[in-house]
């Protein structure tokens, strides 16, 4: 499976299981709340600085998040 999509799956998850809206991520991480949605649609490939971002912000290791 493409790294794009396994990180879009576990990052809604993650988000959901921690009762999050996109625009909490989007203030957590400095990021805009339709760059966190592309990010869940699997539109954009986050860099390792952005996964990095939203790991801390969700307060999981990077590789729970791009773990298929």
């Amino acid at each position: 499976m493409d790294l794009k999509h396994v990180l879009a799956t576990n990052l809604r998850r993650v988000r959901h299981e921690r009762n999050l809206t996109q625009e909490d991520v989007a203030d957590l991480t400095g990021l805009s709340s339709r760059y966190i949605g592309s990010i869940e649609r699997a539109r954009v490939s986050a860099s390792v600085t952005i996964l990095g971002k939203l790991a801390e912000a969700l307060n999981t290791e990077a590789c729970n998040l791009i773990k298929s």
